[in-house]
């Protein structure tokens, strides 16, 4: 029984990972005004598009900001963390309690991302710099907002644009804070995605 339970785990934990990132990712890419005709955002948009077109119709739009896809952020994470206290046969938490955890988990999963998208912009950077394809410039979309005023804070030195390491700070610290509201909440790290 252990292993099944283990497995199951795994498997739910994984679909709901990939489906709040899509829609994280979606989310992002609206912020920052992405290419829209870019493949992998026209990828996004029709994986996420099933969950949001039926949101958007109760939850309108504001300044930009896509609140249908929070909405559906979180309840995808709600749902999850109810599964995954279910399936490990624990009761399920207060809505409040839960709500709290699923934005904690949404905030992590945007500081793990960014994390991952500008490391891989700078392997790229080294590896095969000036290249055009989908996914650099949709990377260079997303990371830019956040690089740009630690470029303007820290210029480059002798060429070598060392602002990522001041970034990578600001992340780790993020995660630090991020780590301890959510042991003052009781956050159950073991059910919540994107922590």
């Amino acid at each position: 029984m252990g292993a099944l339970t283990d497995i199951t785990d795994l498997l739910v934990r994984t679909l709901f990972y990939f489906i709040l990132l899509a829609i994280v990712l979606r989310f992002l890419l609206q912020c920052v005004k992405a290419d829209f005709y870019n493949p992998i955002s026209q990828f996004l948009v029709k994986v996420t598009n099933p969950g949001l077109k039926p949101l958007r119709r109760i939850i309108p739009g504001f300044a930009g900001i896509d609140f249908s896809s929070i909405v559906l952020a979180l309840l995808l994470q709600l749902a999850a963390t109810s599964s995954l206290a279910l399936l490990h046969s624990y009761s399920v938490p207060n809505p409040l309690s839960m709500l709290i955890w699923g934005l904690i988990g949404l905030t992590g999963m945007v500081i793990n991302f960014y994390f991952v998208a500008i490391l891989v912009s700078i392997i790229l950077s080294w590896v095969n710099p000036g290249a055009y394809n989908p996914i650099t410039l949709l990377l260079h979309q997303l990371t830019e907002p956040v690089m740009a005023p630690f470029r303007k804070l820290v210029p480059a030195i002798g060429g070598l644009d060392i602002s990522p390491i001041f970034v990578f700070i600001t992340i780790n610290i993020l995660q630090i804070v991020i780590g301890h509201i959510g042991a003052s909440v009781g956050l159950p790290v073991n059910f919540v995605i994107g922590v």
